[in-house]
This record gives C-alpha cells, sequence and structure tokens, in this order.
C-alpha cells in the first residue's frame, strides 16, 4: 500500500514538472520571439531616424547652397546634425537611445524652422542689396557716360579754341633785298645782288587769341628745295619744324604789320621760285612765293 502511495506521488511530481518544462519551453521560445521582433523594431525606427538626419542635413545644403548664405548659425546646426547622424550609425539600437535620438531630432526641427526663417530675411535683405548695387551701378555706368560725354565735348571744344587762338597771318609778301653798309634796304627781284630775303605780312585781330609776347617762324625754301637761314628747329608733340628764322612780337589781338629778314648764304640764293611760310609754333598761318632772276 505505501509502495503504491509512493509511486502515485512520484507520478504526480514528474507529471507537474513536466508541465513546468513545457510551460517554460513555451515562454522561452515568446520570449525570444518577442526580442527578436523588438530588435527588429528598434533596427527600423534608427534607420527612420537616419534618414530623418540626413533629410535635415540636406535641407540645410539647400538653403546655404542654392541661396550662398554663409550664415554661422546655419552652418553650425549643419555640423550638429552631422555629428549626431554618425552617432547614431555608430550605435546600437536600444530604446533608451531610440527616444533621446527622436527627441533630439524633435528639437532640431524646431531649430530648422527658426534658421529658415531667419535664412529667408537674410535672402530678401541679400536680394535688395543686390538690386540697390545693381543700380547704383547702372547709375554710376551712366554718370561715367556722361562725365566721358563731357569729357570729349570738353576735348572738343578746347580744341577748337585751340585752333581759334591761333593767330592769323595776310599779306604775306616775299622779296631779295640788298642791304646796304649804311642800313639802307633796297628791294631786288636779281637773284646776284640779293642779300637777304625779306618777309613781310599782317596779323589779323583775333578776340580769343592770347595776348602778349609770341614768337613767329620764317620758312624760306629756294628753287633748289634748301632752306635759308639760320636753319633753327622747333620741337613740338608731333614732329619737328625747320624753320629760316624767328621772330618776337607782341600781339594785342589787333592788327599787326610784321617783318623779319631771313639771312642767306650767296650759293642758296639763285634763280627762280621761292617758297615763304610762316607759322604760330607748329601751326601754318600763311604761304606764299617770290620770284628772284
Amino acid at each position: 500500500m505505501n509502495t503504491e502511495e509512493n509511486n502515485n506521488k512520484f507520478k504526480i511530481i514528474v507529471g507537474i514538472l513536466t508541465l513546468l518544462l513545457i510551460v517554460l519551453a513555451v515562454y522561452t521560445v515568446t520570449l525570444y520571439n518577442d526580442n527578436k521582433d523588438t530588435v527588429t523594431i528598434l533596427e527600423d525606427q534608427k534607420s527612420d531616424i537616419e534618414l530623418e538626419l540626413q533629410e535635415l542635413i540636406a535641407n540645410y545644403d539647400e538653403v546655404i547652397q542654392d541661396n550662398e548664405i554663409k550664415d554661422k548659425d546655419l552652418l553650425e546646426a549643419r555640423e550638429r546634425i552631422e555629428d549626431l547622424l554618425a552617432s547614431v550609425k555608430d550605435s546600437k539600437a536600444n530604446i533608451t537611445l531610440i527616444r533621446r535620438y527622436k527627441s533630439e531630432i524633435g528639437k532640431l526641427k524646431d531649430e530648422r524652422t527658426l534658421l529658415f526663417k531667419k535664412a529667408d530675411s537674410l535672402i530678401a535683405v541679400n536680394k535688395l542689396i543686390v538690386a540697390e548695387r545693381d543700380n547704383a551701378f547702372l547709375e554710376l555706368d551712366e554718370t561715367i557716360k556722361v562725365v566721358d560725354s563731357v569729357k570729349e565735348e570738353n576735348k572738343t571744344m578746347a580744341e577748337k579754341i585751340k585752333a581759334g587762338s591761333v593767330v592769323r597771318a595776310i599779306d604775306l609778301v616775299g622779296a631779295g633785298v640788298i642791304v646796304r653798309s649804311s642800313g639802307k634796304i633796297i628791294d631786288t627781284q636779281r637773284s646776284k645782288r640779293a642779300d637777304k630775303i625779306r618777309a613781310c605780312f599782317a596779323l589779323i585781330p583775333n578776340a580769343i587769341a592770347e595776348k602778349g609776347d609770341r614768337i613767329l617762324y620764317i620758312q624760306v625754301i629756294n628753287p633748289k628745295n634748301n632752306l635759308l637761314g639760320e636753319k633753327g628747329i622747333l620741337q613740338f608733340e608731333n614732329g619737328t619744324l625747320n624753320y629760316s628764322a624767328s621772330t618776337k612780337v607782341f600781339y594785342e589781338n589787333e592788327e599787326l604789320d610784321v617783318c623779319s629778314m631771313v639771312d642767306a648764304n650767296e650759293e642758296d640764293l639763285i634763280k627762280g621760285i621761292y617758297t615763304i611760310n610762316v607759322f604760330d609754333g607748329a601751326k601754318l598761318i600763311a604761304t606764299s612765293t617770290m620770284t628772284l632772276k
């Protein structure tokens, strides 16, 4: 009897243990599956966080690059997001980290909203500055054109005044002359008797010509195209002038008679036609011819 009871108790204990093992196995399998599902969910959430951070970085890049904005706050915010993204990629997914990262993303999105509003304001200001700059350049360009036009007009006017201020000579007459020891001068048309060439002319009134001392240059060229006289050289901006004689006069914007004597070597005084030119500086103001027999 006792043996049978003991067997029955043993069977009951074995049954209970078997049941407990079954329950434990079921629980273990269930717990494993639940943990596996949790890990999968956490990995998915981690991937979502990475995507959100990448989108945030792309948003910042677009604002910074497209609008050429180099705002310090925008650059620093993008750098923080890049650091957070690197941290997420290096971390294993767990509930605590996922919660912290989601919280950080929420703060970053709020910061993005504020910074982008600031960026929009900067863009508007930049566009206004660019428009004002372009307008200023346009006005400056127009001003330069006006100034250039005025300069050109002034230059033209100055050239006209300069040209108009040159004295004018009329009635240029050349003649061979004999100079007596007494100083008496006698005109002659014979080349063999002539000692010098005399050139006489009249300066006419010119209201815009400068008053005062003025040097005039006489050029006498014989039939063989040889220059008579002292053969001086006048240097000026566009070249040189070879002259036979120069004479200094005091011009008062009134008519003035002028005569100048040109020395000549005996061999240069030959038969033929002579050319006589009168210059005010480099400007030819009169020309004429004369003949010696």
